[in-house]
């Protein structure tokens, strides 16, 4: 198998607004941190403070490309209203990441909303929110950053979303209910499609962050292969027509007609972080059986970044693909090195195989807050001190070398950290 990279590839970190910098006073996120409902954010991981030394650090790694997040709430706290200072910070972050040689992607949400938005929460469930508030939103966005930005990805996850919030009721504004959650689904899409027909308009590229993964039955049962197919569906079947056909059909939900979203991004990007194994209940259980799971219930498996890889070659003849996050969840950071590795070399076939991939984006750089887990998961390749962990100096070389270093696991003797 081949191991090694195009010059042309792109290696980045992404991150989100609210885990950096911690919720916005004026968030959905941080009415439930005052609401006890989740662990308090904070300062997040002092991104807004040390932006500049966080750049620096990246592109001297040789991760020359950086997902942020321009947060809605900071720049408009209240409707219509306008924090100039908020502005400016954020372009002054654009601004540095410039100057230490960083080309920054802008994402638009990341699962948090302004408090003001919908009297009931329901953010893109309502429609007036999303045509409306988001779209003007969107716009003074591109007008007043396009140009210091690479690329955007408008909306993140837009499956997580609708899950977290309308499903599982573990994200604001923590509703359970099935049919609340096709609402949300449909239009967080739609509101992604609506954003990135505002954001081509900049002459910058516009990626998707589809959450993915292989979804198989947990059991031989006829519940597990129903809710497989429903899963399936909603994660994978509805925005693939969308992009073919321009028609968004959520399951329970009539079809939407939406010619735009055939030619809206130009890039489509997604999250993989494990296999998905589903029992009746629905009921999630850790996939392939017996593999080793992480401290939030799954089990990274590089394999089934290559399932994704494969399907979206078969099913999208001819896009561009990116890899918008692909992370590990562990303080085992020799793990963390293990499956990235095996992660890299799966990416680096299928690159050298003609797959149109364009990049790797790891989830994340500096160690963060993570919802509801506060700061208990690490994800960074450096830890909140900011100094590096084998896994930095791991992606560091593929990223500066363009090779895999050869098997093995012994990163942090082979690259000399402690």
């Amino acid at each position: 198998m081949t191991t090694h990279f195009p010059e042309t590839f792109w290696w980045g970190i992404a991150a989100s607004s609210p885990q950096g910098e911690g919720a916005a006073p004026a968030s959905d996120w941080r009415a439930w941190e005052l609401a006890e409902k989740v662990p308090p954010s904070g300062a997040g991981n002092g991104f807004a403070t040390t932006y500049a030394e966080d750049f620096r650090r990246c592109a001297e790694y040789g991760l020359r490309h950086y997902r942020l997040g321009i947060e809605w709430a900071r720049i408009e706290p209240e409707a219509g209203r306008r924090d100039p200072e908020a502005v400016e910070h954020y372009r002054a972050v654009l601004e540095a990441a410039r100057e230490t040689g960083i080309e920054p992607w802008v994402c638009l949400h990341h699962f948090t909303l302004p408090v003001w938005l919908t009297e009931d929460g329901s953010g893109f469930c309502d429609e007036r929110a999303r045509t409306y508030y988001w779209r003007r939103h969107v716009e003074f966005v591109a007008e007043t950053y396009g140009s210091l930005v690479f690329g955007w990805q408008p909306v993140n996850e837009p499956l997580n979303y609708a899950i977290n919030g309308f499903l599982d009721g573990v994200f604001p504004p923590g509703a359970r209910d099935q049919n609340l959650a096709g609402v949300a689904l449909e239009g967080a899409y739609l509101a992604s499609a609506e954003a990135a027909g505002v954001l081509r308009q900049t002459a910058k590229p516009v990626a998707t962050v589809q959450a993915l993964a292989p979804v198989f039955p947990a059991d031989d049962s006829e519940d597990s292969a129903a809710v497989v197919d429903f899963v399936e569906e909603a994660a994978w079947g509805c925005w693939l027509r969308a992009l073919r056909e321009g028609v968004l059909t959520v399951p329970g939900r009539p079809p939407v007609a939406v010619p735009a979203f055939v030619e809206a991004f130009d890039l489509i990007g997604f999250s993989y972080y494990s296999a998905v194994g589903l029992a009746s209940g629905p009921r999630l259980v850790p996939y392939p059986p017996g593999a080793r799971v992480g401290p939030l219930s799954y089990a990274p498996w590089s394999d089934g970044l290559g399932l994704v890889l494969d399907r979206l070659t078969w099913e999208l003849p001819g896009r561009a693909f990116l890899v918008a996050e692909h992370g590990v969840g562990t303080d085992d950071d020799a793990w963390r090195c293990e499956i990235l590795h095996d992660s890299l070399r799966i990416v680096a076939d299928r690159v050298n195989r003609g797959m149109d991939l364009r990049g790797f984006f790891h989830w994340t750089g500096v160690d963060n807050y993570e919802w509801q887990h506060g700061f208990e998961v690490p994800f960074g390749i450096f830890d909140r001190a900011r100094r590096p962990r084998a896994s930095a100096e791991l992606l560091g070389h593929v990223a500066t070398s363009g090779r895999l270093p050869t098997s093995g696991n012994d990163y942090e003797t082979r690259f000399g950290v402690k």
